[in-house]
């Protein structure tokens, strides 16, 4: 049984918008900075690639999208036109694992998600960005990849991203209030730009912890709830773990015994969702990292997963 007082007093210092811990489906622990913490609609960042690729495997269920394995070119057949041959190609598969090759520098350099951001038409500046990797051999992080996706999405749905994912995942799992941004030609940014409560974010994560099933009814088949948490390449450092199809892996070891497994949706700033299957647990941390100009602490690995290893 986890030790309550010694967990909240662990995380008492270090100013959390939130910290909700659950096992067993049953929230132990609740935390908020204030009381507008809890109800307050607040960016979750990049853990939008999460319920993006949420998204992306109901429509795949659904048959709406095709398989992982379709190529792009069936969506933007401009690809095939392309003088780098290899773009015809990259598949569905490649988006979701950040995979595709493109020559990409998230946060600079010359091809980067702030100028993708700045240009007219998002969807047509990532198509037109060169490759500097083969195709499925290198992860580079990039938001560009998850915006193809959102436009795909809402290409073979016929609704807007944001309306299909309402509609089949978010309000299922009882989520009423969200935000969402859209770029220029109205695609739902895929990357980032979604604002929900932290305990918006404990269901989202719980549902990936019960396989898919919600309130005894499948919204995401196991098996792709599978593949989304599974590795498909290491990255580099900085980041540490591994990636699957929007989601990030990791393990905490502590001492000689059995490293804990766990597979976690991450947002700028401080936004994190952790699924830890072997002990049947939930743990959201919202953050305003950016409040603070020193390097941040991993908070679940220094001051959570210990606490939770220690009595599990």
């Amino acid at each position: 049984m986890l030790n309550l007082s010694e967990l909240s007093a662990a995380i008492a210092p270090l100013d959390l918008r939130s910290c909700l811990i659950s096992q067993g489906g049953r929230i132990l622990l609740e935390h908020y900075r204030d009381d507008s913490a809890r109800e307050q609609l607040a960016r979750i960042n990049s853990c939008t690639k999460s319920v993006l690729s949420a998204a992306i495997c109901i429509a795949m269920d659904q048959g709406i999208i095709p398989p992982a394995e379709t190529r792009l070119s069936e969506f933007f057949p401009e690809l095939t036109r392309d003088p780098d041959a290899r773009k015809a190609d990259l598949t569905l598969e490649h988006l979701l694992t950040m995979t595709a090759g493109w020559r990409w520098d998230e946060f600079g350099g010359r091809n980067s998600f702030p100028k993708m951001t700045r240009s007219p038409h998002w969807v047509r500046y990532v198509l037109e960005q060169p490759l500097e990797n083969t195709p499925g051999t290198r992860m580079v992080y990039n938001s560009g990849n998850s915006q193809l996706l959102s436009a795909i999405l809402a290409m073979c749905s016929g609704m807007s991203t944001a309306q299909f994912t309402e509609q089949h995942l978010l309000r299922p799992l009882g989520i009423e209030a969200y935000e969402w941004e859209q770029d220029p030609q109205g695609v739902h940014t895929g990357g980032f730009g979604m604002k929900l409560r932290p305990i918006d974010l404990w269901r989202f994560g719980q549902l990936y912890l019960q396989q898919g099933m919600w309130e005894g009814r499948p919204l995401i088949s196991r098996e792709l709830v599978q593949r989304s948490a599974t590795p498909a390449i290491g990255t580099e450092p900085p980041r540490r773990g591994r990636y699957g199809w929007h989601w990030w892996v990791d393990e905490y070891s502590e001492g000689t015994g059995e490293p804990l497994e766990y597979f976690y949706a991450r947002g700028y700033g401080g936004q994190f969702v952790y699924v830890l299957p072997a002990l049947e647990a939930v743990v959201v941390l919202t953050q305003d990292q950016n409040r603070h100009k020193k390097q941040p602490m991993d908070v679940f690995r220094e001051r959570i997963a210990p606490y939770i290893l220690a009595y599990s």
